[in-house]
C-alpha cells in the first residue's frame, strides 16, 4: 500500500480542496438529467467521501 507523508497544514490543505470538490460534486449530481452519468456520480461522491473519511481520520 502507498505511503504519503504530509505535514498537518498539506494535510487540511487537501481536506479543504476535497471538501469543496465534494460539495461541487453534489450540485452537479442535482443539475444532471442523464441518469447514468448521475449514477456515475454518485458513485464517485461515494468514492470521495471515503477518501475524506480516512483523511479525516488521520488529521492531527
Amino acid at each position: 500500500m502507498p505511503v504519503l507523508e504530509l505535514t498537518n497544514e498539506e494535510l487540511q490543505m487537501i481536506l479543504e480542496i476535497m471538501e469543496r470538490a465534494c460539495h461541487n460534486l453534489r450540485v452537479e449530481i442535482v443539475n444532471t438529467d442523464n441518469r447514468e452519468f448521475r449514477r456515475e456520480l454518485k458513485q464517485r461522491e461515494i468514492a470521495m467521501e471515503s477518501m475524506l473519511d480516512k483523511m479525516k481520520r488521520t488529521a492531527v
